[in-house]
């Protein structure tokens, strides 16, 4: 699948394991059913990352984010936004690693999922055959402005901004 950092296309350090025997793998990602037995058998020189399912409470998770390198979160379909939730709440608590987004999405959503802290985006095939890069690249750059408060680089909303900009307009002469 390919995947997509905020400058384009990204190679996958990580590798895919179906269970916990994670073995000679130096970055293996496994699925949340099995996260507690892979952690277990962690070799000392391995990173672990988690694919889990966007439903899985912020709770549930927290507590292994200290033991993580990469959290990815499954995206069923483009339309259930929960994992921009999730993302947010991890990012939130600390996180320093990777998040990833893994699924359907589509490029409108591009610029929003960095701005919830997602580090990379693993697309399907057939989403990014429908829409290459360029295309992703260009609706990264489209929104300037968000509407929740510390989403942007600047921690400020389009309202704060708005008053920002009032307060720094002269006031017209009657």
């Amino acid at each position: 699948m390919p995947l997509l950092d905020r400058n384009g296309s990204a190679e996958d350090r990580w590798t895919r394991s179906e269970g916990a025997a994670i073995g000679n793998i130096p970055a293996a990602i496994v699925p949340w059913e099995v996260l507690a037995a892979a952690l277990d058998a962690q070799e000392p020189e391995q990173v672990i990352g988690v694919i889990l399912p966007n439903s899985v409470p912020f709770s549930a998770l927290e507590p292994f984010l200290p033991r993580l390198a990469l959290v990815a979160i499954a995206f069923p379909a483009y339309s259930d936004g929960r994992g921009f939730s999730l993302a947010r709440q991890i990012r939130r608590a600390g996180f320093a690693g990777e998040i990833r987004a893994s699924g359907p999405l589509i490029a409108d959503q591009f610029a929003y999922a960095l701005s919830c802290g997602f580090d990379t985006i693993e697309l399907p095939e057939a989403s990014a055959a429908r829409q290459p890069v360029p295309q992703w690249l260009r609706a990264r750059d489209t929104f300037s402005a968000t509407y929740q408060r510390g989403y942007s680089e600047s921690g400020r909303n389009v309202l704060d901004q708005r008053r920002a900009a009032r307060a720094a307009a002269p006031i017209a002469a009657e």
